[in-house]
């Protein structure tokens, strides 16, 4: 038996080799030998391929000595040749190499020394054509052309010893440097001076004509200088006739100010833009720009100083912080109805708020302290203001962004607000004057517009719960109280000025500020009445709240949701979404860029406004399905159980025979079953009765609820409808109705026609509201199963996939719940 000698074999011993003359068992020794023997038969084997081979080997060896004593005989001749012929050409190649490197290095010697004398020459003609030109034709132009010419010339020329040999003579004896220098700084001096002479004479030839002189003398920065000086005088006394105006400050007078300031500014880069890059290359009007912002601080400032003084800026803000809001503090203080008061919401009276100020009480108006009108002028010119600042910083940014050579798009995407401008007084005086104050006046208006809303707030008159009798209400549905239209007018303009001023700092400011007013105090008002004024609980248990509580409720909830639309539709208008077009947001993107198009600003406008909205819709749509859920639990149920009750009154679903009829009839007496039953045969009954009694509470609901509100209503009562109608149809085997065969059919033909009646004037809604009963048509399909049809049924048990596909009905019963309704049924 072989085994393994290392531990990659297939064997089930591993036996480690192990010298021979060390072994120290036969297991060992056996195994030396066997690694041994190994060996031996591997070197055998080699041994045994080397000599099968030895021939051709050999013969390969004497065939190889045969070529080396061939190729011997040729390396000796080759070397012969290559010594012999090759190594005189050799030779004579390399002279003639050396001697065409020389010839080059020669020719460029040449050509260096005839550039420098050719720009020695062109020196000296620009010397002698600048001294003869500044001498008696004085030939400015022709000057300053010749030292643009001499500034072509390289530095180590002109500074080179051959050049101060050369060019000096007697009439300029003064090296180049020198000579060039001195003329260009005389020059320089007589072009400044005669620039301001120029502009100060108005001649604008002659300023046009020695602007463009600068840059040939090499004093680009001393023309542009001039020039900033030059077009800030006119911006000086421009802006100060604009300031010394006769007519009276008021209105816009400070917003117009501030306007034409910056479009002259405008008209000036812009109609001198092309000029002033022409002659001194691109980008240059940069530094233009930031000297003109210099004379741009000085006046902006100005004007906006004098704006905060005359319109007592600081004061009012002052006032506007200070400003208590009484009747929102007192408002959310805990509730003490009066005697009186409970009694005239028991009545229905639509009154006004308690503690309102009711028309000509001679009640002192709480805001005598800060005038409305004052607050609301100062945001609307604040607001121009702050857009014509943005147009102006926008115009600016353009002009000087590094992509200005791009395409308008690719310039606008990659907009940024120059530092000249983010670091200028300008800018911080627009910051301390018009943006904060904005956002601070702006959360005041919004807040007490609110207040004053709720002050004056007005229900709609004429409004019951008798369908029979028409709306006297002279306000059109829906019917909310005033207090929303007057908030949701004030938020749309808020939200207007604040995107008209582009501004981000004051929508960051602003929109949260709003969101906090509506969230806060518009919608905690709202929750308060609900919760304290007109909350539809009956004064004696189990009766129905009084119907002007009711009404007022419903009207409340209506509130929540009308305002809900509108705060959408204001957020969608600022975004420049269409409601038709149902473009989406890729519509509004374009609108907000062109507003606010420096970095990510749109982005994060767009972000602070769906924001706004989302926080306020989460919030009302919580508060509307609790009130839902407490118009069901109040009211709803409590007009839903009579109902049911006449429905289903004298109706046996026990009995058999033809005397059935008879006895779903039976009790009944008086004109008005047999009007009822003149109207509709026994087959109907139940269902007529039913849709009687239903639309009688349901229509008066839907004529003053919202469609929103009427269908969540709806959804909710028809949820609890189907629960109910669950319970009875179970119930019947409780009160020893056993139901037959025959009554089966009748009991899914009035649960069917209940269904039908609850229903109906759904809209696109009824399908999904039929869905809510699928638990009591299966309990009826149960029931009238016949016998064999319910044995294969149940027979499957719980497989619920089997019993779908056996009986083609999607179950949302299970197994015990199928046999207990089953159970109603007599026999089953």
């Amino acid at each position: 038996m072989s085994l393994p000698l290392n531990g990659n074999g297939n064997g089930s011993v591993n036996i480690t080799p192990t010298n021979i003359y060390t072994a120290t068992s036969v297991t060992q020794l056996r195994a030396a030998l066997a690694e041994l023997g190994t060996r031996e038969a591997t070197i055998t084997v080699r041994l045994d391929t080397l000599l099968s081979t030895q021939k051709d080997v050999s013969r390969q060896l004497a065939r190889l000595d045969l070529a080396r004593a061939q190729l011997g005989s040729q390396v000796i001749a080759t070397r012969g040749i290559s010594h012999g012929m090759l190594s005189s050409a050799a030779a004579t190649a390399h002279r003639i190499s050396g001697a065409v490197k020389r010839l080059d290095r020669e020719q460029a010697a040449v050509k260096a020394t005839l550039d420098v004398v050719e720009q020695v020459a062109e020196l000296k003609a620009c010397v002698l054509g600048v001294h003869g030109s500044m001498g008696a034709p004085q030939d400015w132009e022709m000057a300053a052309g010749y030292l643009h010419r001499a500034s072509r010339v390289p530095d180590a020329v002109i500074d080179g010893a051959f050049a101060e040999e050369i060019v000096p003579t007697a009439e300029v004896p003064d090296t180049p440097r020198q000579t060039l220098d001195a003329a260009a700084e005389s020059l320089c001096g007589l072009f400044v001076r005669e620039f301001e002479k120029a502009a100060r004479e108005g001649d604008g030839a002659r300023v046009t004509r020695f602007f463009k002189l600068f840059p040939l003398i090499g004093r680009s920065d001393v023309g542009l200088d001039a020039y900033g000086r030059y077009v800030c005088t006119g911006i000086a006394t421009r802006a100060r006739g604009n300031m010394s105006s006769t007519q009276r400050r008021e209105g816009l007078f400070y917003a117009n100010a501030l306007t034409k300031l910056f479009e002259h500014i405008a008209q000036i880069v812009d109609g001198h833009e092309a000029l002033v890059e022409r002659h001194y290359g691109v980008g240059s009007m940069t530094k233009v720009i930031e000297r003109i912002q210099v004379e741009a601080d000085v006046q902006g400032g100005i004007i906006l100083d004098t704006w905060a003084e005359e319109r007592r800026v600081g004061r009012k803000l002052t006032e506007v912080k200070s400003y208590p809001f009484n009747f929102l503090v007192q408002s959310f203080l805990p509730s003490q109805k009066t005697a009186a008061a409970a009694a005239a919401a028991a009545a229905g009276l639509a009154s006004s708020r308690s503690g309102s100020p009711a028309p000509g009480s001679g009640r002192t108006s709480e805001d005598e302290g800060v005038d409305m009108k004052e607050v609301d002028a100062l945001l609307n010119e604040s607001a121009v203001m702050l857009s014509r600042w943005a147009l102006y910083t926008r115009f600016l940014a353009t002009k000087t962004s590094a992509t200005a050579t791009a395409s308008d798009e690719e310039a606008n995407s990659t907009l940024t607000l120059p530092l000249f401008l983010t670091h200028s007084t300008l800018h911080q005086k627009v910051t301390d004057h018009l943006t904060t104050p904005f956002a601070t006046l702006a959360t005041f208006f919004t807040r007490r517009s609110v207040e004053k809303a709720f002050q004056l707030d007005e229900p709609p008159s004429g409004l019951h719960l008798d369908y029979k009798r028409p709306l006297t209400s002279t306000h059109p549905p829906p019917y909310i109280t005033s207090a929303v239209d007057d908030v949701m007018y004030i938020i749309s303009q808020i939200l207007q000025r604040t995107l008209s001023t582009s501004q981000r700092s004051v929508v960051a400011s602003v929109v949260p500020a709003v969101g906090r007013v509506l969230g806060s105090d518009f919608f905690g008002m709202l929750q308060r009445k609900m919760r304290d004024e007109s909350y539809p609980k009956a004064a004696i248990q189990g009766a129905m709240p009084p119907e002007g509580v009711i009404v007022q409720f419903l009207v409340l909830v209506n509130n929540l949701d009308v305002a809900t639309e509108y705060l959408r539709r204001i957020v969608r208008t600022s975004l420049g979404e269409q409601e038709a077009s149902g473009s989406g947001s890729s519509s509004s993107s374009s609108s907000i860029r062109d507003a606010f198009p420096f970095g990510h600003e749109a982005v994060f406008v767009e972000t602070a406004l769906r924001g706004l909205e989302a926080g306020f819709t989460g919030k009302t749509t919580e508060l509307v399905q609790e009130a839902v859920e407490v118009m069901v639990k109040q009211v709803m149920r409590h007009r839903l159980r009579p109902v049911l009750g006449e429905a289903f009154r004298d109706v046996d679903y026990s009995s058999t025979g033809d005397g059935a009829d008879g006895e779903r009839e039976g009790g009944r007496g008086g004109h008005d079953d047999e009007q009822q039953h003149e109207e509709a045969g026994p087959e109907d009954l139940v269902a007529q009765r039913f849709a009687r009694g239903w639309h009688l509470f349901t229509l008066p609901l839907k004529r003053l609820l919202t469609e929103r509100n009427y269908a969540r209503l709806h959804t909710a009562t028809l949820l609890h409808l189907a629960r109910v109608l669950e319970k009875r149809i179970l119930a019947l085997a409780h009160h020893g109705q056993h139901v037959t065969p025959l009554g089966a059919v009748r009991l899914e033909r009035d649960i069917a026609g209940i269904v039908a009646a609850a229903c109906k004037g759904g809209g696109r809604h009824e399908y999904e509201a039929r869905g809510l009963f699928a638990r009591c048509v299966q309990m009826c399909l149960v029931v009238c199963m016949e016998a064999d049809e319910w044995e294969e049924v149940e027979g499957l048990g719980g497989d619920v996939g089997e019993v779908e596909r056996v009986s083609g009905v999607r179950w949302v019963l299970d197994a015990g719940e199928r046999g207990r309704v089953r159970g109603i049924l007599r026999g089953g």
